[in-house]
């Protein structure tokens, strides 16, 4: 499926030449003025030869002398005026509904040399526009259940056909509205994972903490069969899209906010009011060459790929409410409420994010 094509507009600059005409007198020719070049000396240097070219031509000197100043004249004007040729845009290579792809099946992914599609507002999450050609997608229409099925098929495609690294869902609209206003007042929160006990205490369970925080990115637009250039856009209904990280929690407490969250997510709300659905998109942060390994990580990432389900599956049992009196509701609202209250030993209880 193709990349989206934008379109571009050539803008023509003008400027008034009244002022820089007016100096031109009458008492001198205007060409001379405009078009300075050096004087020859014709007389002295091709005099044979202008008269020869005079007599062949049946004029005088002095008629071919202009003549031949008229011509370099000519020429010159010309070579002002004579437009730069223009280059057609390439056009792009045909390709299918979602975004690049190294399977030929799909589509081929854009060389490093191309230019990135850069957003127009100052958002960091990646537009969903880069992934799926959501024009394409609204022109040929898709149900909520192909969407899906595609945006699973595109990230499965990853790391070699493997999917190592990714994550993807479809959230139901309405079970996204939900998880995001509780988010919207409860932003972070801590999230224990499982771990192998240490040698010698294999009879107590050991867990590794990792510190959450939501952010959301403002609406984007509804897509549209096509776009117009010189309308403007409407006011989208979409909810915001929402990024959630998780950071190791010693990690956060050295480094705060520089901190290497070794999980993203990021919940593109694009599809939400067209198609009912709202695509989750998970990404691992690849190990740095020489980094020490991590208990969590598998070698090629930070993050295994089971331990990067367990954390997505616990932003549901913390955040989907069914229940406000749910102890999961709870522990969550202590948090941020009265964070004195908070107890460890509740929170474990809540582990298993399988159940």
């Amino acid at each position: 499926m193709s990349m989206l094509l934008k379109q571009s507009s050539r803008y023509w600059a003008t400027c008034p030449a009244s002022r820089s005409l007016a100096r031109f007198s009458t008492s001198h020719g205007w060409r001379e003025e405009l078009y300075p070049s050096k004087r020859i000396d014709y007389e002295s240097k091709y005099l044979e030869k202008l008269q020869k070219r005079a007599t062949e031509q049946g004029i005088s000197v002095e008629q071919l002398k202009a003549r031949l100043k008229d011509q370099e004249m000519a020429k010159r004007k010309e070579s002002l005026a004579k437009p730069l040729p223009y280059q057609a845009p390439k056009a792009p290579e045909p390709t299918s509904a979602a975004g690049p792809q190294q399977s030929s099946s799909t589509t081929t992914a854009p060389s490093a040399s191309s230019s990135p599609i850069s957003r127009k507002d100052s958002s960091p999450v990646k537009p969903l526009s880069n992934i799926l050609n959501l024009e394409k997608l609204v022109q040929t229409p898709h149900t909520a259940h192909q969407v899906e099925l595609l945006w699973r098929a595109y990230h499965g495609s990853r790391s070699g056909g493997t999917g190592r690294g990714y994550l993807c869902a479809a959230i139901p609209l309405e079970t996204y509205e939900k998880m995001a206003s509780v988010a919207a007042k409860y932003p972070s929160f801590v999230i224990p994972v499982p771990r192998e006990a240490p040698e010698g205490s294999e009879d107590q369970r050991a867990y590794e903490f990792y510190f959450v925080e939501w952010a959301f990115h403002g609406s984007p637009p509804e897509p549209a069969a096509s776009v117009e250039l010189f309308t403007k856009p409407k006011p989208s209904t979409n909810p915001q899209t929402s990024t959630i990280l998780f950071t190791p929690l010693q990690e956060y407490k050295l480094r705060n906010s520089f901190a290497t969250p070794y999980l993203a997510l990021t919940n593109y709300t694009d599809l939400a009011r067209s198609h009912d659905v709202v695509l989750l998109r998970g990404e691992i942060t690849p190990s740095s060459s020489g980094a020490a390994a991590t208990p969590s990580g598998d070698g090629r990432y930070m993050l295994n790929q089971q331990d990067a389900q367990l954390l997505a599956m616990a932003i549901q049992k913390f955040y989907l409410w069914t229940d406000e009196q749910a102890e999961s509701a709870k522990l969550l609202r202590t948090f941020h409420e009265n964070p004195t209250e908070f107890k460890w030993e509740d929170l474990l209880k809540h582990a298993d994010f399988s159940a």
